[in-house]
């Protein structure tokens, strides 16, 4: 009778533990390192903040990893409530019909507050449908900027708190570093489809494609080969054969950091995000900050920058509870105090008004000078249909094409012209590719 009695007493505190046991959120993501550390601390942090909802962050690899993963799991079933998808997976993640819970419709499901007015507005552009609705959670925005050495500035004789405003200016800044000796290279680029192409084109207000950019839907064809985009091709390619400018590689373009840090070229442009590694890894020189240069003679003002990073997807398919787990840790995450420590610990932009407003109330923009070029850059003037971004299905593997067409141009193979119109052409039959397979 007593084992009886025991077992039955047992049977109903597990019972009423099961009960109790808090609603698993899965989160997969594509961060590594201290970024992946942080970004574990949110979850941990959010997790301590009530006892209803666990957020379980998963890394899956880079970001073409955790998109390829995230959608063969939906196909067996195997989902994670939450996935992080870069920018150029958005068009793709919009037509897997079916497969996405848009976050605007979960949180106003949810009852959950979620003003898209509170989110800086190139973000929201970036991730809204044609209606204006916000279709994933904005967490981790960043845009190009450029970053140089004062120490190789001041040996070159030029004053190392003005940096180049426009291209004539880097290509003079340049000369004089190159032949004054303060460094081998003037300038060298990570991300020559991101930096030197995409956001070129949005800077100048140029169009990179048909249909806005590929916002007005399927049908789009690229036209990146323009005369701005042919004329920066052509004085890349020069500036490499004058020793002026050196070519940072494939894809991110990792070699860029490289020579940056070494104090081989004097100025780089990449990734806002980066700005705490290139802090850390200048330890023999000071770091300047700056917007991204433009032509003066195309373009008086130049237009907003457009983003990068990745945002937070939720996928279909899974219950009422962890649907309002997720809804409830989004708007932890919107929170301008997790927002702010996320945007100051990281580099990547603070995302909505109030993260950004908090970060200049605690003085941190004042103690961190250039911190806020990257928002000062993203939210100047009004987003046109050339720079409110880019949507286009199969648009990692278009990147790669255009990698490869400049390094066609920068070998000799091809001049600006034929590489830009190769990487167009090749470009819209991955375009077309995407359409019929949608």
């Amino acid at each position: 009778m007593f084992n009886r009695l025991s077992m039955a007493a047992l049977a109903v505190a597990l019972s009423a533990t099961s009960s109790l046991a808090a609603t698993e959120v899965t989160w997969w993501h594509a961060m590594g390192g201290e970024l992946g550390k942080k970004l574990e601390e949110i979850a941990t942090k959010f997790n301590e903040s009530q006892s209803d909802y666990k957020v379980v962050p998963v890394y899956k690899g880079s970001y073409p990893e955790t998109l390829t993963a995230a959608i063969a799991a939906f196909r067996a079933n195997q989902q994670p409530a939450i996935v992080q998808v870069f920018e150029v997976g958005t068009g793709t993640m919009m037509a897997a019909e079916g497969a996405v819970y848009p976050v605007y419709k979960l949180m106003a499901d949810e009852g959950e507050a979620f003003d898209t007015a509170s989110f800086l507005s190139p973000v929201v552009g970036y991730y809204s449908d044609t209606s204006g609705n916000i279709l994933s959670l904005p967490f981790n925005s960043s845009t190009p900027i450029m970053y140089y050495n004062k120490d190789v500035f001041e040996k070159a004789g030029l004053d190392p708190e003005v940096a180049p405003k426009t291209w004539a200016e880097v290509e003079e800044f340049s000369k004089k570093i190159v032949s004054s000796g303060a460094a081998k290279c003037g300038f060298t680029s990570a991300w020559i489809t991101w930096v030197q192409t995409e956001n070129l084109s949005a800077l100048h207000d140029k169009p990179f494609g048909t249909l806005e950019n590929g916002f007005g839907g399927m049908g789009s064809e690229f036209e990146f080969n323009g005369d701005l985009q042919v004329k920066h091709w052509a004085n890349l390619k020069k500036w490499q054969d004058e020793g002026l400018f050196k070519y940072g590689g494939p894809v991110g373009g990792d070699q860029a950091a490289t020579m940056f840090y070494a104090q081989e070229c004097a100025i780089t442009m990449n990734s806002s995000a980066g700005r705490a590694g290139v802090i850390n890894n200048a330890k023999d020189f000071t770091p300047g900050f700056a917007p991204l240069p433009y032509y003066e003679d195309e373009i008086e003002q130049p237009k907003n920058s457009i983003i990068g990073g990745a945002t937070l997807w939720v996928l279909n398919g899974k219950d009422k509870a962890t649907y309002t787990g997720v809804a409830k840790f989004f708007s932890y995450l919107s929170q301008p105090e997790v927002q702010a420590d996320w945007h100051q610990f990281t580099g990547y932009l603070p995302i909505t008004n109030a993260a950004y407003d908090l970060g200049k109330s605690q003085g941190y923009y004042t103690e961190n000078p250039g911190s806020d070029i990257a928002i000062e850059q993203i939210t100047r003037g009004t987003p046109s249909a050339n720079s409110k971004g880019l949507r286009f299905g199969n648009f990692t593997q278009v990147r790669t094409i255009v990698d490869e067409e400049f390094q066609s141009l920068m070998a000799g193979n091809k001049d600006a012209k034929q590489a830009l119109d190769s990487a167009v052409e090749r470009g819209n039959t991955l375009l077309r590719e995407f359409e019929a397979a949608n």
